[in-house]
């Protein structure tokens, strides 16, 4: 088969993914060219999208139900298209994540043929952020792990300082790093930011790291932590989630929870942070995090020295505090014995908080 006549047929195949935004960003970047250059491709592309466009309208009659026949395209789409490489255990929250939020995303800009609406993109998020602000920041957050593990940088260059300014904590390269992406993008569309930003999450998880657990736990210190390139995956998902949730939070799109699996694995690794903050000589404290399904006690401080305090936390909660989202006075817990131990823990989980 010609080469022309390869493309023809993938691309063909990838159609249906389009008409309903489910392309990922390369094979997006794929079609345009063709689009132009093929008649056939070109009507088949307006036809479904026109059908994806029915299926959102008002319903007619005795069609059958809009949701089922769109699960339909979307289940067709999905089976046209080569499977993805799939992700190790350690970089799925990660990959549910930007899912997550790329879904959310796509809510405040669901029509690619029209204009999007500014004023959702410039709702105010956190910070001084707007939405399209928050995508730009994580684009600069993924970068960290993105140069380390071999990938270009998206981020403007800083400016050249003399060599005895360099020394700078990752607090203010992160700072740094944000302040820049953010101005860059604020000059762009805010579709090209979230392009940027989708295409940078997927050739993170299309890296060899998030696919071999022998490759991520090689070692790396990155937003000031040493830790496995495996857990950096899992504080990329932390942050995401997070972010996901301001978003939603700003724009009325309530976003759920990462699955209990996930979440689980996020505030382990959350828990091992905070013991190694509070360091070994704090006041022991049995910390609980627990929600219906099930619960877990880690002792956090001084090793063999009598408890002090009991503290309990939801999961929900607890990462919502580690993330700074939760302020330690008023964050729902329960709490028995030193009230002044109890309060050191979750003022330091608190302190944690860079995003």
């Amino acid at each position: 088969m010609a080469t022309d006549e390869y493309d023809h047929a993938a691309i063909r195949d990838l159609l249906g993914a389009w008409a309903v935004h489910a392309l990922t960003p390369a094979e997006q970047r794929s079609l345009p060219g063709h689009l132009a250059e093929c008649a056939s491709c070109a009507a088949e592309a307006a036809r479904l999208r026109e059908t994806v466009r029915l299926l959102d309208g008002p319903a007619a009659g005795l069609a059958p139900p809009r949701a089922a026949v769109r699960d339909d395209v979307l289940a067709r789409a999905f089976a046209a298209r080569p499977p993805a490489p799939r992700t190790a255990p350690h970089a799925e929250p990660y990959a549910a994540a930007v899912a997550a939020l790329q879904a959310l995303l796509a809510e405040l800009d669901p029509d690619a043929d029209a204009a999007p609406d500014p004023a959702a993109w410039r709702t105010p998020v956190i910070h001084d952020w707007t939405v399209q602000d928050t995508v730009a920041h994580l684009i600069a957050a993924d970068e960290h792990l993105a140069t380390h593990l071999g990938l270009p940088a998206n981020a403007p260059a800083a400016p050249t300082v003399p060599v005895a300014a360099q020394e700078t904590d990752w607090r203010t390269d992160w700072a740094s790093r944000t302040h820049r992406v953010i101005a860059h993008e604020r000059a762009r569309a805010p579709r090209d930011t979230v392009a940027t930003w989708h295409a940078q999450a997927a050739a993170l998880l299309d890296t060899p790291a998030a696919r071999d657990p022998e490759q991520a736990a090689r070692t790396a210190t990155l937003v000031g932590i040493r830790l496995p390139v495996a857990e950096h995956f899992l504080i990329r998902a932390f942050e995401t989630w997070i972010h996901a949730d301001d978003i939603g939070r700003a724009v009325d799109r309530p976003v759920p929870p990462p699955p209990a699996a996930h979440l689980w694995r996020l505030v382990r690794l959350a828990v091992r942070i905070l013991g190694q903050a509070l360091g070994p000589d704090a006041e022991p404290v049995a910390l609980t995090v627990t929600d219906d399904a099930r619960g877990t006690e880690w002792i956090l401080g001084a090793e063999g020295a009598p408890v002090r305090a009991e503290l309990a936390l939801h999961p929900v909660d607890f990462c919502l505090l580690i993330g700074g989202r939760a302020a330690p006075g008023t964050v729902p817990r329960g709490a028995l014995g030193d009230e002044e131990a109890v309060r050191a823990v979750l003022d330091r989980a608190a302190r944690l908080a860079w995003l």
